[in-house]
């Protein structure tokens, strides 16, 4: 059942990894082109936040754009428009103007993820939809990854990787385009609120605003920084994939973790390990093999929190509240992220290079302190309650439609 299930969606796959390629390596991109062209350090951050400010409208719009026009059409118009802002880039090197296309691009992308999810939440079934979440996620993260490497391909000065990124983000709707697979209805449902959220599950609030601050500034400006500390592009290649590399790693087998102890002392410990691999990492002035250690150990951490957050969540909520509050989780989520690669950019022209990985040391060892907190002195929820933990990503909103269908529980 799995296999003719992921053979029935391959062009949906297809098209994914290549969109996973093209953000992994457009982020970094344009980051180290804009620490060479001497944008300020400020803009640099409110170009780096558009993108998340983009993504949240993106998920928030995406559904009303899809009951509109279809999922096809929705699909082919955002890899168009995707494809487009990255050429502009390329052709308009000027901070205001690629803020305006990073917003574009986060909305495109956004949306994108929106539609892969709805499609493939009705190609799977209930047996299968964990499975497919996870092939989805490893390909996700597998793209962005990868796409770190191809900054090896040519020198960020040159028109070629802006046009090899167009190019994929193109061919990726091909497939897509063509198929010939019905096509799901999407089913919108009401949000719920921050407030109630936070009744059901504050530590999951708390966790989604931390984890997604500190990703949003990896994810945002760590290209940035290891430009300014002199790296060379293959460098900051190596770097930025060690950091996803870990976090793609390590989600896995913390997440399986947490199934089985309280997920808050996981979360505890990964804070710590991820603080105190970012002190570390704080002293190195180069690239080296320690860094590129310390780096994928830091991301292993820090980056998997986020899979735990959300689960932590859903397990206080009810079947039928999961898939709403994933939507509220995006939002508090979307609003941290776009404060976060300006915050850290005026952290470190204040403080220096070194404030980087010290200020997420200090963000994890507050998440840290939070949950082992929470964990000593409030009881942990009884194993019946606990949703099983699946692979997902800080900066996208996966996860937000694909859940099984459960018997609701009693009231607790």
């Amino acid at each position: 059942m799995l296999v003719r299930t992921v053979v029935n969606v391959w062009p949906l796959f297809f098209g994914l990894s290549l969109i996973g390629l093209a953000v992994g390596v457009q982020g970094s991109l344009l980051g180290i082109r804009a620490e060479l062209e001497g944008f300020e350090s400020n803009l640099i951050g409110l170009l780096m936040s558009c993108y998340f400010a983009g993504f949240m409208a993106g998920s928030l719009l995406a559904p009303r754009l899809i009951s509109r026009v279809g999922h096809i059409r929705t699909f082919g118009a955002l890899a168009a428009l995707a494809s487009i802002t990255i050429l502009v880039h390329a052709t308009y090197v000027e901070p205001w103007t690629w803020a305006a296309m990073r917003l574009l691009t986060g909305f495109a992308f956004s949306a994108i993820y929106v539609v892969a999810e709805s499609w493939l939440n009705q190609a799977a079934s209930n047996e299968n939809r964990g499975q497919i979440l996870s092939i989805y996620m490893v390909i996700l993260l597998g793209g962005i990854c990868i796409g770190q490497l191809m900054l090896n391909l040519a020198e960020p000065t040159e028109f070629t990787l802006f046009i090899l990124i167009s190019v994929m983000v193109s061919f990726a709707a091909i497939p897509i385009l063509m198929t010939v697979l019905p096509t799901p209805d999407l089913e919108e449902s009401e949000r719920v609120s921050v407030a109630h959220l936070w009744r059901r599950a504050p530590m999951g609030v708390i966790g989604i605003v931390l984890v997604q601050w500190c990703s949003s500034v990896v994810f945002g400006i760590g290209a940035v920084y290891a430009a300014k500390l002199g790296m060379t592009v293959a460098e900051v290649a190596n770097f930025m994939a060690a950091i996803m590399a870990g976090g793609m790693f390590l989600q896995w087998p913390l997440g399986r973790l947490s199934d089985h102890i309280d997920r808050r002392w996981v979360m505890g410990v990964a804070s710590i390990l991820a603080a105190i691999t970012a002190a570390f990492a704080s002293q190195e002035s180069g690239a080296s093999w320690l860094l590129y250690t310390l780096a994928f150990l830091f991301g292993g951490f820090a980056l998997s929190l986020y899979s735990l957050v959300v689960a932590l969540t859903n397990d206080h909520l009810r079947p039928a509240e999961i898939v709403p509050a994933s939507g509220t989780i995006v939002l508090v989520g979307g609003v941290t992220s776009i404060t976060g690669p300006i915050s850290a950019s005026l952290l470190i022209e204040r403080f220096g290079l070194q404030a980087f990985f010290l200020m997420l040391a200090v963000c994890l060892l507050l998440m840290a302190a939070i949950s082992i907190w929470r964990a000593i002195y409030i009881p942990a929820l009884p194993p019946e309650y606990k949703t099983q933990s699946t692979l997902q990503a800080a900066p996208a909103p996966v996860g937000t439609v694909l859940h099984a269908e459960e018997e609701e529980p009693a009231d607790h």
